[in-house]
């Protein structure tokens, strides 16, 4: 039966156009249906909003060819260091301590603002992807050999496979009937960009307070971008305040290492839960990115998840399709979630277990974290391991584009 598209992508976030760009580029007909209006995060003007990009996941954009025009405006991440802390107190007498030296790959990660992300996203895009911004996927009727999605602009398009890369509400997932297991924290990240008077050397900083972490990221020049969690009540009250009364409460827990303080660019605030769909796949379904799994972001891991999605779909529909499959077939999506549900679901659980066990003040757990964390940094070889973990160099088995080959 012949469609407008193989492959229907719902969500035109990060990870929707970035599995286009990978299936296109094997020569599948693709859509992205884009709420965004065209002009959406296109400004020149830098407004806060970065991610940490794993090394794994750093790979994927070169083998797409994207990282050429990224390179020059990524800050490298060379060090880790995470400590417990209390405003006012510094960081505590243990602490991990990892240095990219350490393992021959190079850098752990690299901090990389949205702007630049989503516009080299769009740009790539052209000519190989068909683009319909400012709409979005209303309704869907699944068939025995595709599925017809009803867009906001009245049209109906046919693709062998619709993906929802639509966010943690996904209404891909909703009207396929999938569940969703998950739990409030109680927590609201506040996200911000700050300027400072000291070089910050490339390295990340992660103080876990009773209240939630707070992170202090580098950003290229004496720029840092923090992700500032606190308790639904706390942020709600600093949410509110002006620039220089924000900056107040702040500075005794971002602390004086890296001198004087002022903002850049806007401040953010969006509340903080785990939501894990209970599949990942239904009839000429699949899920990518957190409509699959919102986690928390005490390791920075949401978008490298993501696109470890999109690393393994891509190639199990690319793989399919050379065999002569359906690529929407049941025993196709099945691969793509055995490959990774499990690996998503322990991290994001895993995630979630250390938020608990940091956010607490009592004093007998404090002591025991710190000596767990002195003893981390003392060992190497599990130095090693978390390291590579964290640079998503530990996924097995890899995905072609998270070791940098094309498809």
């Amino acid at each position: 039966m012949s469609t407008d598209f193989d492959i229907l992508i719902a969500g035109g976030g990060l990870n929707g156009p970035t599995l286009a760009l990978a299936l296109a580029g094997a020569g599948m007909r693709v859509a992205v249906v884009d709420p965004r209006p065209a002009d959406a995060r296109t400004s020149e003007t830098f407004d806060g909003r970065a991610y940490a990009l794993a090394m794994a996941s750093q790979r994927l954009l070169k083998a797409l060819g994207l990282w050429g025009d990224l390179a020059d405006k990524c800050q490298p991440i060379h060090q880790v260091k995470a400590s417990q802390g209390q405003p006012g107190e510094g960081a505590a007498r243990f602490f991990l301590h990892f240095d990219s030296a350490e393992i021959e790959e190079g850098p752990v990660g690299f901090m990389l603002e949205d702007r630049f992300l989503y516009r080299a996203l769009l740009s790539a895009m052209e000519g190989q992807v068909t683009h319909m911004p400012g709409i979005s996927v209303t309704g869907q009727q699944v068939g025995a050999a595709q599925v017809t999605a009803e867009l906001s602009d009245g049209r109906q398009v046919t693709a062998r496979l619709l993906i929802g890369a639509d966010g943690r509400g996904s209404g891909v997932a909703e009207r396929a009937g999938i569940t969703r297991r998950g739990w409030d924290y109680g927590q609201t990240a506040l996200v911000a960009a700050i300027d400072h008077e000291l070089p910050h050397e490339g390295i990340a900083h992660q103080y876990f307070m009773a209240t939630g972490p707070l992170a202090i990221l580098p950003l290229p020049g004496n720029r840092s971008s923090v992700v500032w969690s606190e308790t639904d009540a706390n942020a709600g009250a600093i949410k509110a305040l002006p620039d220089a009364e924000f900056l107040q409460v702040l500075r005794p827990r971002f602390g004086d290492f890296l001198g004087e303080i002022s903002l850049a660019g806007q401040r953010f605030s969006y509340p903080l839960s785990l939501s894990l769909a209970e599949t990942y796949i239904a009839p000429r379904i699949a899920l990518v990115g957190d409509a699959a799994h919102g986690v928390h972001p005490i390791a920075g891991q949401g978008l490298n998840l993501g696109l470890r999605d999109v690393a393994a779909l891509a190639q199990t529909l690319v793989e399919a399709a050379r065999r002569g499959e359906d690529i929407g077939a049941g025993d196709v999506l099945e691969r793509y979630q055995q490959w990774r549900r499990f690996d998503a679901t322990s991290l994001a659980l895993g995630m979630d277990a250390v938020n608990h066990l940091f956010a607490s003040d009592n004093p007998l757990l404090g002591g025991l974290r710190g000596t767990g964390m002195g003893a981390v940094t003392a060992l190497p070889g599990l130095r090693r391991r978390f390291m590579r973990q964290a640079a998503g160099l530990s996924v097995d088995p890899m995905p072609r584009l998270l070791a940098g080959q094309v498809l």
